[in-house]
C-alpha cells in the first residue's frame, strides 16, 4: 500500500486567473516546480491583486489530479485541478 505524504500548497494566484477556477471554467494550473507537486496534493489558491499589491482574502481549495511536465517549459508542470468531494 501506497503511503506518501500529501502535502498542502499555499499559492498567490491574480484575480483574473481566480474568477475562471472560482467558476469552474479553469481546470488547470501551469507552475514552476519549485514544491514538488504530486498527484493528491491540496491547493489553496489565495487571491491577489497585482493593481495595488494585497490578497482579497477570497481562497478556494483544489486537489491534485493528474500531472505532466511534457512540452513545458524547463522546470514546469501543469496539474489539473480537481473539486474537493
Amino acid at each position: 500500500m501506497n503511503m506518501e505524504k500529501v502535502n498542502c500548497h499555499n499559492l498567490r494566484i491574480l484575480k483574473r486567473f481566480f474568477e475562471p477556477v472560482l467558476a469552474g471554467t479553469k481546470k488547470f494550473e501551469i507552475r514552476f516546480d519549485d514544491r514538488g507537486y504530486k498527484k493528491g496534493d491540496f491547493i489553496v489558491m489565495h487571491e491577489y491583486s497585482d493593481e495595488a499589491p494585497h490578497y482579497s482574502g477570497r481562497t478556494i481549495t483544489k486537489r491534485i489530479g493528474f500531472i505532466t511536465n511534457y512540452e513545458q517549459k524547463e522546470g514546469f508542470v501543469v496539474f489539473s485541478l480537481l473539486d474537493l468531494v
